[in-house]
């Protein structure tokens, strides 16, 4: 199972970001009036080293905007999403909105690039999202109908009452429904909660290994065993062992102890009516001790 991470593209684009430019470079356009310094730039050729210099200069000037508008959508966002993924992104709708921010048109900068990092973002994460659109969208309106029903009447809706609502109907209805409950994957090394010392418990320190025996539960099993078969011969003992802990069929018992599957079948019902009688006495002895 994958972590969630940024796209590809963003990644390379974080890596081929300009450095930072020099201080004295950076305390030049500092002292230049922005205004002058989006003239500047419009009027430099597009591969002239100054460009990239006061392009650079804007990048870093702007930047904070990114994480800005990266922390107010992680918000809304699964906290396996890396905010620093975000803004890897975001960065792309800034370098956007740099090379084509025209001051003819009267807009102020941060207001113009706004839009053009939120949708840098948003683009990369429908391109991570591995569910297609129309899927999340009948998600959406499934899980919407469902929350007006409910608001409205104060009890869990049902389907029937969902598909009246909705204007559906057999196979129409039944495919919402199933887009409704997508799968959505988990990274096992997400932080699950925090612990009291400093290292946070992950996904994967609390997940359920089925493979791993309980002994608990080993030695309940065990003493259960003892205490139904005390009392039965060696042949009553392995024809409830092999058939209820083994999974062998009566002909299989059959077989191993040299008897007809009948004979089998026989000794089996004989074996229940003097267990459930053998039982009936020994309630007590089956109910939990409390702590």
């Amino acid at each position: 199972m994958a972590t969630t991470r940024v796209g590809s593209r963003a990644m390379r684009g974080v890596r081929n970001m300009p450095s930072k430019i020099s201080a004295s470079a950076a305390g030049r356009w500092e002292k230049v009036p922005i205004q002058d310094v989006w003239k500047r730039l419009q009027e430099c050729k597009p591969d002239s080293p100054q460009r990239e210099e006061i392009r650079n200069y804007l990048l870093e000037k702007f930047l904070p905007l990114v994480r800005y508008n990266a922390e107010r959508i992680h918000t809304r966002l699964p906290d396996e999403v890396d905010i620093e993924d975000l803004m890897s992104a975001g960065v792309f709708g800034l370098m956007d909105a740099i090379d084509a921010f025209d001051l003819d048109r009267k807009v102020k900068f941060e207001t113009y690039c706004a839009p053009r990092i939120r949708g840098a973002i948003l683009d990369e994460l429908r391109s991570m999202d591995w569910v297609p659109r129309l899927v999340r969208h009948r998600t959406s309106k499934f899980e919407q109908a469902r929350q007006q029903i409910e608001m409205s009447t104060g009890v869990s809706p049902t389907d029937d009452q969902v598909a009246m609502h909705l204007g559906l109907a057999g196979e129409e209805f039944d495919k919402v429904k199933r887009d409704s409950f997508a799968v959505n994957t988990r990274s096992l090394t997400q932080r699950c909660f925090s612990s009291d010392g400093s290292r946070d418990v992950r996904e994967i320190d609390v997940i359920k290994d089925d493979s791993q025996h309980n002994p608990s539960s080993e030695v309940q099993r065990r003493d259960l065993k003892d205490l139904i078969t005390k009392g039965l011969s060696r042949a009553e003992r392995l024809i409830v062992i092999l058939y209820y802990y083994e999974g062998m069929t009566m002909k299989e018992i059959g077989s191993t102890l040299d008897l007809s599957e009948s004979r089998v079948s026989q000794m089996h019902s004989s074996i229940l009516l003097r267990l459930k009688a053998q039982m009936h006495h020994r309630t007590k002895d089956l109910e939990p001790v409390e702590d």
